[in-house]
């Protein structure tokens, strides 16, 4: 996993992001542990009572501001726990047999979106804990998770080619979103977008108009410095409209 630099301050890095992208939803770390013994150490810890989805998890921490610790039990089903290396990647998972005339309509439909997904290897991690980045519990968490509407979404991601610009490819693997985003990221260490799945709105709470970026923390500060540039610019949000009868010139000189 990437982790940043140590001594970094949460609570700034999260109050500079919604300074300068005004979100209305928490942003929040992600951590895979490799002993469940390691929980115990998390300050105000949260253990499930019922059995829930990945997506479930993710929203107690980013819309109710929970810090909650999961082992595979916890969770619904081997979707879940597989895609964050909790459950083997076996065969039958492979198959996707239980997703056919449900979410694809043949067997090869299903095993070739099961074969799309990004998992984290099976067999290292037993538990995986999420909570609010500004908390500063988990220090330093896998990756941090932020939900945006999509013009905080690609301003943020204008942040992030600000300085050393790179291309993102991403991908769209449908049902199971989650492999696109916390999936993705937790598996390369590099920033992942994701559209939430049917799952993830339904069970996850997540609104219609929010995209998801799963990132490793050290990417914070380079989008924050970015977003800030971008401002000086006059290129911040909200994105105010033009007018789409307005003669263009004058706008399109000041931005570009």
């Amino acid at each position: 996993m990437s982790a940043p630099e140590p001594g970094y301050d949460w609570g700034a890095l999260v109050n500079d992001l919604n300074a300068l992208l005004r979100l209305k939803t928490t942003i929040i770390g992600m951590k895979l542990f490799e002993d469940v013994a390691e929980l115990q150490a998390i300050p105000k810890l949260r253990r499930p009572k019922a059995i829930h989805t990945t997506d479930q998890i993710v929203g107690m921490a980013a819309r109710l501001g929970w810090t909650v610790g999961i082992t595979a039990s916890d969770l619904v089903g081997e979707q879940c726990r597989a895609i964050i290396g909790l459950a083997p990647q076996d065969e039958e998972w492979r198959s996707g047999k239980r997703y056919i005339g449900i979410w694809h309509e043949t067997a090869e439909d299903a095993r070739r979106r099961q074969e799309a997904l990004h998992v984290v290897k099976a067999g290292r991690y037993q538990a995986m804990v999420v909570s609010p980045l500004v908390q500063g519990r988990l220090d330093p968490p896998d990756i941090c998770l932020i939900f945006a509407n999509p013009a905080q979404m690609i301003l943020l991601i204008n942040g992030l080619q600000w300085k050393g610009y790179k291309r993102f490819d991403w991908s769209v693997v449908g049902e199971s979103a989650c492999a696109d985003s916390w999936g993705r990221a937790l598996a390369t260490g590099q920033p992942s977008l994701s559209l939430p799945c049917f799952a993830e709105r339904r069970y996850g709470g997540v609104p219609d108009d929010e995209l998801l970026i799963a990132l490793p923390p050290s990417y914070l500060p380079i989008a924050i410095e970015g977003l800030k540039a971008l401002s000086k610019n006059g290129l911040r949000y909200p994105i105010p409209p033009y007018g789409i009868q307005n003669d263009v010139r004058e706008g399109m000189g000041a931005s570009y």
